[in-house]
């Protein structure tokens, strides 16, 4: 088994006939995917998704796979396939286009239609290139064939690449459900075709690795769906990812069922479910829409609302809600349904909205107390069906943190896959597969890059650092004023603290141990700016730590006269 190394150095050339395979995200992490294939000179991309902060990044909307390695050879890149239409898969295309805008954008009809919607909004228009389970296409000296595979958003596809190289298989996400909502199977004999054929590099789906079987259907959560509608006394609220359309058809089925009717709130609901119902995924019988204004002249009874915040985001309309801060006011009696499942580090987001709606008197339905939500990737028994199916001569596990990826390379080696043909790589590691081995050769630089509002890759990891800092201990600032020749102090100092927990009066106690360190400084015949705001920053750092054991951020001004 190959496994990354943080010391590896940048790669040689590849050799002449060799596939070289670089992830730029989703290795360690569930998000961010993006693969980028090599050969004679030409890239193929695969995915180019987000990743969403977590609580110790504090201020951070997006973060975005590292385009550097690719940066100089955008005119090298002769597309980017899009397996599916979910935001870490396809999130970080308006930025790459960016780059370059003619990038041609491969993927199923409703990838496309919903990729399309969104790059309106960046007043993009891409250059689209639609696909259909079963096709070859050549792009260049890549020659992909695609897959139907069953996922938690309709029209999702593998993708097998073809070059003088070997097949590389990549299964994109995927799940086997033998009853899916839309009746599109994933394509396994496809996969045993392959596998008969000659895998030689198969690249799978890792985040169910850990959890054993098979998962479970997705009509499995109907009985329990139907169950909050027949016993709801208000308002019904469901809070859904806004491209889970199956979840949703599922929901207006209930609704129309019930006699309810049914409003979309929040932009990307809307917007996806109109490209949804526009292009025939999504079935709306007719008068069971209304607009969300009309909710409140509506009995509650009769009403189901539609919204994103199924993750506790603070700015999504079920936060809103739970904070009494959106024009829908929750109230005693209405059933809230949490239809989806957690990602992992939005625990502590979505257990505070939970109790923010049961604050107001609603009834919450969830995962932790009702089946309402079925995952939509690959368990592992499904895994080891995959798996001997391809009969893969290298296997690479993708999308899923280290202990998905390792769980799944061990999968591989039950299977009879070598552990030196198993490779386990992170973001920047790269792989090489040059006469049927895959190894790995090198590494290259692949780091976060931040978006902050209108802020691509300005935020770095030191004010980050300074962000949790100013969060979790606040800051003093220290006004002085010093002679530019000598040093000495003519005037402050002047202290303020913001968040810091120290009583301002207190803070009079390190004034006189400030103008002794200062003094000193000018005794030594320090006058330098930068020594100065080190011995005040020290002092007072010090003051500060013995006194309250707290570390705030020290912000010294030096005002030379």
């Amino acid at each position: 088994m190959s496994h990354p190394h943080p010391e590896l150095g940048p790669p040689p050339s590849l050799p002449a006939g060799g596939l070289r395979i670089v992830a730029l995200g989703g290795l360690g992490e569930i998000g961010r995917n993006m693969a980028v294939f090599e050969f004679d000179g030409r890239l193929l991309v695969v995915d180019c998704g987000v990743l969403f902060p977590d609580p110790e990044q504090p201020g951070i909307d997006l973060i975005l796979p590292d385009f550097d390695y690719i940066r100089d050879r955008l005119d090298d890149i002769e597309a980017v396939v899009l397996t599916h239409a979910h935001e870490d898969h396809i999130g970080a295309v308006p930025y790459l286009l960016r780059e370059r805008r003619d990038l041609p954008l491969v993927g199923s009809r409703l990838t496309l239609g919903l990729i399309e919607s969104k790059l309106s909004e960046h007043r993009m228009q891409p250059v689209k290139v639609e696909v259909v389970e079963g096709e070859r296409r050549r792009f260049g000296p890549f020659e992909c064939e695609f897959f139907a595979v069953n996922h938690s958003i309709p029209d999702a596809l593998a993708v097998a690449i073809r070059t003088p190289a070997g097949i590389v298989l990549h299964t994109g996400d995927f799940k086997m459900d033998q009853l899916p909502m839309d009746g599109r199977l994933t394509d396994l004999g496809g996969f045993a075709r392959l596998g008969a054929e000659g895998v030689d590099l198969l690249m799978s789906d890792s985040t169910n690795s850990e959890v054993p079987g098979f998962v479970t259907s997705e009509r499995d959560i109907a009985p329990v769906i139907d169950d909050v509608f027949r016993t709801a006394e208000k308002r019904i609220i469901v809070a859904s990812f806004a491209s889970h359309i199956h979840r949703v058809q599922q929901i207006m089925d209930a609704a129309e069922k019930h006699g309810r009717k049914v409003a979309l709130i929040g932009r990307s609901m809307v917007r996806n479910m109109g490209v949804a119902r526009e292009l025939g995924y999504l079935r709306v019988p007719a008068g069971l829409l209304v607009d969300s204004r009309e909710i409140e002249e509506r009995p509650p009874e009769d009403v189901v609302l539609i919204c994103t915040g199924s993750q506790g985001e603070p700015m999504a309309a079920l936060s809103r809600m739970a904070n009494r801060d959106h024009p829908i006011r929750i109230a005693a009696g209405d059933t809230v349904l949490l239809a989806s499942s957690l990602v992992p580090g939005n625990e502590t987001a979505v257990n505070k909205v939970i109790n923010g709606l049961s604050r107001w008197g609603a009834k919450v339905v969830h995962k932790g107390n009702a089946r309402v939500h079925v995952s939509g990737h690959a368990a592992a028994g499904e895994l080891l069906y995959v798996l001997n199916l391809t009969k893969p001569s290298n296997f690479m596990p993708v999308h899923g943190e280290w202990r998905h990826l390792r769980a799944h390379a061990q999968l591989a080696r039950l299977t009879g896959v070598p552990d030196e043909n198993i490779v386990i790589a992170e973001d920047g590691v790269v792989v090489d597969l040059v006469d049927g081995q895959a190894r790995i050769s090198g590494a290259v630089s692949c780091g976060y890059v931040f978006v902050d509002g209108t802020s691509v890759g300005d935020i770095t990891d030191i004010a980050l650092k300074d962000r949790r800092i100013l969060g979790d201990e606040g800051f003093i600032s220290v006004v002085v004023v010093v002679d530019s020749t000598t040093g000495k102090l003519t005037g402050g100092p002047e202290i303020t603290a913001r968040g810091s927990g120290i009583d301002p009066e207190a803070l009079d106690g390190v004034i006189p141990q400030i103008e002794i360190a200062l003094q000193e400084a000018a005794a030594d015949g320090v006058a330098d700016v930068q020594q100065i705001r080190r011995a005040v920053r020290r002092t007072v750092g010090r003051w500060v730590s013995d006194t309250y054991r707290r570390r705030p951020m020290i912000i010294p001004v030096v005002v030379e006269v």
